[in-house]
């Protein structure tokens, strides 16, 4: 899954996870920055960057491991470097950059914003939707990535993503 935040990466993750009788890595971040934010109400700073990169490949390399049918992630190192450079004026962990930038994945669903946003602690780009969709699109075209924007709410939402799936991939 792929897009900004509110955009239902999680639910679908876990919606196409059941749909095909698969699995789904969750987001290290959402875990790990609600962590901090609980016990001493601090956001993200550049020093969190790569503890959440390494968090997120060991989630995503640890259930690859025990799956042999595809896997779906609520994210992946390419939305933490998106995330860092704007919050962080341009910044960018060289070695974040580097595996984001590295890693491949079969397909990207980038989601669109055609959902409502949902505040929550760590949310906090209501306003900013239209760019940062842009700033996905952007780096999923200039990596040349394999990508299918899923639009719609609810079930038409779900039944798109799965569409896009058998589209790419005859063996599911």
């Amino acid at each position: 899954m792929f897009g900004p935040e509110s955009t239902g990466k999680t639910t679908l993750a876990k919606q196409l996870a059941s749909h095909f009788n698969s699995d789904w890595v969750p987001e290290y971040a959402r875990a790990y920055l609600q962590n901090k934010w609980d016990k001493m109400k601090e956001i993200c700073s550049k020093e969190d960057l790569p503890i959440i990169a390494a968090g997120q490949m060991a989630l995503e390399n640890q259930k690859a491991s025990n799956n042999d049918t595809i896997l779906f992630c609520d994210t992946d190192l390419l939305v933490t470097k998106i995330y860092s450079e704007v919050y962080f004026n341009g910044y960018c962990d060289p070695d974040l950059h580097h595996f984001a930038v590295n890693n491949h994945y079969d397909l990207y669903l980038l989601l669109d914003i055609d959902i409502p946003w949902v505040a929550d602690d760590l949310r906090d780009k209501p306003d900013e939707r239209d760019q940062m969709l842009m700033q996905f699109k952007k780096a999923l075209q200039s990596l040349n990535r394999p990508h299918i924007l899923i639009q719609g709410q609810g079930e038409g939402r779900f039944q798109s993503a799965i569409h896009a799936i058998q589209s790419q991939f005859t063996h599911v």
